[in-house]
């Protein structure tokens, strides 16, 4: 489980094709406090440590995952959002967050306001997943607030804090991002196309 508060970034230093699989090498500050069989959100996907030293470790993303998030676009070089699991009895700054990518949406927008940005996302319209005003949403990993929601769509204001300690300062339009939407959100929404 975890909060969508992101901890650091981390650079991808190496990826590796191994059937279906795909290895990915992260250098970051997280490494050296990192061991083998934790968790880690990398852009809001919840990966295995497999390998690591003091300053990379690697994951493994299965075809399933490369299939509903955007980690098989990663390159050498790109930055990637990271977050360790959520320690228990700790505060919940965000929201609960799984890591469990429901599907992906693409930036259509980038609105830069007075000292904030609003980023504007499209997904899937056969989707069954929704967002609400002020209702909660994970953006590659990242715990946000939606405002002008619409039928699959949705936009988000971003602060200077978050702009600069994210991935959202690399983000153009037409990008794609991995989304996560709102836990209890979803427990409602079967429930109610199940009646």
């Amino acid at each position: 489980m975890f909060t969508g508060i992101i901890e650091a970034f981390g650079r991808v230093t190496a990826l590796e094709n191994e059937g279906g699989n795909l290895h990915i090498q992260i250098e970051s500050e997280l490494a050296q406090e990192l061991k083998v069989d934790q968790s880690v959100a990398h852009n809001g996907v919840c990966l295995t440590v497999v390998k690591c030293d003091a300053k990379n470790y690697t994951v493994t993303a299965i075809e399933e995952t490369l299939k509903k998030t955007n980690l098989g676009t990663l390159q050498i070089g790109s930055l990637v959002n990271l977050e360790r699991a959520m320690k228990l009895g700790a505060r919940l700054d965000g929201h609960m967050v799984q890591g469990h990518i429901d599907q992906t949406a693409q930036c259509i927008a980038i609105q830069t306001e007075n000292g904030s940005w609003v980023f504007t996302f499209a997904y899937d319209k056969n989707s069954e997943h929704i967002t609400i005003e002020k209702g909660s949403i994970t953006i590659n990993g990242v715990s946000l607030t939606v405002v002008n929601s619409k039928t699959n769509q949705f936009s988000v204001a971003i602060i200077p804090y978050t702009y600069e300690h994210t991935n959202f300062n690399q983000l153009k339009v037409g990008d794609q991002v991995n989304l996560e939407f709102d836990l209890i959100g979803k427990y409602l929404t079967k429930l109610y196309l199940n009646r």
